[in-house]
C-alpha cells in the first residue's frame, strides 16, 4: 500500500513575471501544459502601505535588479492591478491550473480574498502579522498556506495556537523553509520537515516544503521525509534581470520535478504481495534452490 500522499506542487511565478502581463500569461500557459504542475502563484503587494517612507524611497539594495530609481518605484512597477489578478485567475482556470496568490499586507489581503481563490500563500515576512491572519481566518474560507522561513520555534506555536484559537488550522498548510535566494545544500535544514510534521503535522491541513535552491534533488528528499506540498520558483528564463530568477527553475527543471515527484511518490510503497508479477518471470528464469 501507498502511505505517500500524492505531492501538490507550485509553480511560483511571483514576481519572475517582470511586470509584463503577456509574460506571466506565458508563464501560467508553461506551467500547466508543459510542466504539469497543480497550480501557480502571484504576490500581492501595496508598497505604500507595507513599507516605510524611508524604505519606500531607498534605492535597491541591488541597483542592477530594480525597475525604478527606489525600492518602491521598483516594487509598483512590479504590481498588477486586482483587475489584472481576476484576470490571471480566469486565466489559470482555462488552462486547469490553480491560481494562488500571496498577500504581504492587509489591503492585499482583502482584496485577494475577495477573488476567492482556492488558497492564498502567507509569506514568511508576514507570519507574524496578526492583523493580517485575523482578516483571512474569519473573512476568507479557503486554504492558507503560511511559510516558517525566518522563524523560531516559538513564534511557530504562537502561529500554530492562533489557528487552533481561530479554529482554522485543518484550513492550514505550513512549509518549511529558509528564506534565502539561493539557499546552500548545508543551509536547508530539511530534517526541519519531519520536527514540524512530529509537533503539529495532526493539527494542520499538511506539512510542505518552499525552497529556495538550486537543482532538484533537495525536493525529492524532502518528499520522503513526509512534506506533501511543494513550491518553487518557476521562470522562462533564469538570466533575466531581476532577484528571484537565480534561484528560480525554469520550463524542463520544473517539468522534471513534477515528474520525479511523482514518480517518486509511486515508488514510496510497500511490496503488494511477498513475490511481484514483474519478479515471477524472473524467479521462474534465475532462482536455483538448494533442496
Amino acid at each position: 500500500m501507498n502511505m505517500q500522499k500524492k505531492p501538490f506542487i507550485i509553480a511560483e511565478i511571483g514576481c519572475n513575471h517582470k511586470g509584463e502581463f503577456e509574460i506571466a500569461e506565458e508563464l501560467i500557459k508553461v506551467a500547466a501544459h508543459y510542466c504539469k504542475a497543480d497550480a501557480v502563484k502571484f504576490q500581492k503587494r501595496h508598497s505604500k502601505e507595507l513599507l516605510t517612507e524611508e524604505e519606500y524611497h531607498a534605492v535597491h539594495p541591488n541597483p542592477s535588479n530594480s525597475y525604478g530609481t527606489t525600492y518602491g518605484e521598483h516594487r509598483e512597477f512590479l504590481e498588477f492591478s486586482v483587475d489584472q489578478h481576476h484576470r490571471l485567475l480566469e486565466i489559470c482556470n482555462e488552462h486547469n491550473i490553480i491560481y494562488s496568490t500571496s498577500v504581504w499586507d492587509l489591503t492585499s489581503a482583502k482584496e485577494i480574498a475577495a477573488l476567492n481563490p482556492e488558497h492564498i500563500k502567507i509569506p514568511s515576512a508576514c507570519n507574524l502579522n496578526f492583523e493580517l491572519l485575523s482578516y483571512l481566518t474569519r473573512n476568507y474560507g479557503g486554504e492558507i498556506h503560511l511559510s516558517f522561513g525566518m522563524t523560531s520555534p516559538k513564534e511557530e506555536q504562537q502561529i500554530i495556537e492562533f489557528f487552533q484559537d481561530e479554529k482554522r488550522n485543518q484550513d492550514l498548510v505550513i512549509y518549511s523553509c529558509v528564506s534565502g535566494y539561493p539557499v546552500a545544500f548545508e543551509d536547508l535544514s530539511l530534517l526541519d520537515i519531519r520536527r514540524l510534521i512530529e509537533q503539529y503535522g495532526d493539527k494542520v491541513k499538511a506539512v510542505g516544503f518552499s525552497g529556495h535552491h538550486l537543482g532538484i534533488a533537495a525536493d525529492i528528499a524532502a518528499l520522503t521525509l513526509g512534506a506533501t506540498y511543494f513550491e518553487r520558483h518557476f521562470t522562462l528564463d533564469r538570466t533575466w534581470k531581476g532577484t528571484d530568477h537565480a534561484a528560480s527553475l525554469e520550463p524542463g527543471g520544473m517539468a522534471k520535478l513534477v515528474r520525479d515527484l511523482r514518480n517518486v511518490t509511486k515508488a514510496l510503497t510497500y511490496k503488494r504481495e511477498d513475490i511481484l508479477d514483474v519478479e515471477k518471470v524472473q524467479r521462474k528464469k534465475l532462482k536455483r534452490e538448494n533442496k
